[in-house]
């Protein structure tokens, strides 16, 4: 038996995306506020980690990142951005659009240095390099914001409905 690895996607994409789903309860055990993780195969499971929590106090982010940073092979992971939990972390589009729209980028990152994967060419070090934490959760007053969050616009239902009930008609299907 044999399995070819290499550059995403690949067999192993398969068996990343499995370990998510059978580490989560145990990810939850140290970190409770996690409410799902994924790690997209275009960071090869370790170089890219996406995180969604059940925020309830300032910082609570970056706390989150470091917890992930001391979780065995997790350990390696380069980034990690952190997201709230109505957000699907499966989902990239709508990552990118949290992490476009809620990132200051001074105040809503920090970097540290630490353990990477010895395939990672990118270290200037063998196995030893720098990690970032991207914060992309709704800032509080706590963590440096003094207005009130935005909510996120959302299209009403019956809008929805009635623009693919009527998609043909307008010359656009």
């Amino acid at each position: 038996h044999t399995m070819v690895v290499g550059k995403p996607p690949m067999e192993d994409t398969w068996l990343g995306w499995a370990t998510e789903r059978i580490f989560l309860p145990m990810v939850r055990s140290v970190l409770p506020e996690v409410v799902d993780y994924h790690m997209p195969d275009f960071g090869v499971f370790h170089n890219w980690i996406v995180v969604a929590i059940d925020k309830s106090y300032a910082h609570q982010a970056r706390k989150v990142a470091c917890g992930i940073w001391g979780l065995g092979q997790m350990m390696l992971s380069k980034f990690i951005i952190v997201v709230d939990s109505n957000v699907n972390v499966h989902d990239t589009e709508e990552v990118m659009f949290h992490l476009a729209s809620n990132v200051d980028p001074e105040r809503d990152t920090f970097t540290v240095k630490g353990p990477l994967d010895i395939l990672d060419h990118a270290s200037s070090i063998c196995g030893t390099g720098s990690k970032m934490c991207i914060d992309a959760t709704k800032k509080n007053s706590q963590e440096g914001y003094r207005r009130d969050w935005p909510d996120e616009i959302r299209m009403d239902a019956e809008i929805l409905q009635t623009i693919q009930d009527r998609w043909n008609e307008y010359g656009i299907g």
